[in-house]
């Protein structure tokens, strides 16, 4: 009897699917970006910024533009499922920051002040004054710099897994969805950058912008008069819910956002919540 109920047993666990890997322990592949408007590289603050412009169907959009901010060891290339949703009906702008992607850098220590500084030389470039942000990580980051302290350039702000201080990092060295992202990054930076060679110098560049950078104060925070959404996801592997919570209390009027089932990738993990939500807050007056 116990062979019988064993084999019995045996053949239900075996005819069992397999569970499927949820969302947040996927990283999807890199999308491809649709075909540009146009693009190119801008000379600003002494180094050569890759961009690229994408219009809407009509040839003239009531709508602000949007520009999309990725994240840290990334580049424009992540905005690939949210480009044709976005571009329906607004302009779009992507770039790649400064030594990420396509874009060059200097000897000088990258820095979120910095790289704000470069999205504003660029929209001076392209004369647009105001836009929308969407930034990821980094990208949120940079900006809050913007909403901090040019916030007459600045319409809106999706700030999906942003962090306002040092606090709010978590240790993503036993992620393996973290992993694969470094391993990903350094194989697309040699095969985009200038200085294919260079991931290690770059990589260390921005671990010591990390180190010591955001360390945006409550006044900083309370301070805030752009209209404001904080995003996060609820399995985030680097961003703590508490930082989030934090900041959403204390920017006037800021709405907080936690995305179910998807983690600082939910871009890719579910691009199809993600952009629902972006062109919700695009939408809201």
């Amino acid at each position: 009897m116990q062979h019988v109920l064993a084999a019995i047993l045996c053949l239900l666990v075996c005819a069992a699917p397999a569970r499927a890997e949820v969302p947040w322990m996927r990283l999807p592949p890199t999308p491809v970006l649709p075909p540009a408007t146009f693009a190119g590289v801008a000379a600003v603050n002494g180094i050569r910024l890759w961009y690229a412009v994408f219009n809407p169907p009509a040839s003239k959009s009531p709508a602000p533009p949007v520009v999309l901010l990725h994240g840290g060891l990334a580049n424009a290339d992540y905005w690939g499922d949210l480009v044709p949703e976005l571009r329906r009906d607004r302009k779009v702008i992507l770039l790649d920051s400064r030594g990420h992607g396509r874009s060059g850098r200097d000897a000088t220590q990258i820095g979120y002040e910095l790289m704000a500084s470069d999205v504003l030389a660029l929209l001076d470039l392209l004369h647009v004054r105001k836009a929308a942000i969407v930034g990821w990580s980094d990208g949120a980051i940079t900006g809050l710099e913007i909403a901090i302290h040019h916030p007459e350039r600045l319409t809106a702000l999706f700030a999906f897994a942003a962090n306002s201080d040092l606090s709010g990092v978590k240790d993503v060295r036993g992620s393996p969805v973290f992993s694969a992202f470094i391993a990903r990054a350094a194989g697309e930076y040699a095969r985009l950058n200038p200085t294919p060679a260079g991931f290690a110098a770059f990589d260390a560049d921005i671990e010591r912008m990390w180190a010591r950078e955001p360390n945006f104060s409550d006044a900083t925070l309370r301070g805030i008069r752009a209209r404001v959404w904080i995003v996060d996801a609820d399995h985030d592997e680097a961003i703590t819910r508490g930082n989030t919570d934090h900041m959403a209390g204390l920017i006037p009027g800021a709405r907080e956002l936690i995305l179910p089932g998807v983690s600082h990738f939910a871009f890719l993990q579910d691009s199809g919540m993600f952009a629902f939500s972006v062109r919700h807050f695009l939408a809201e007056p």
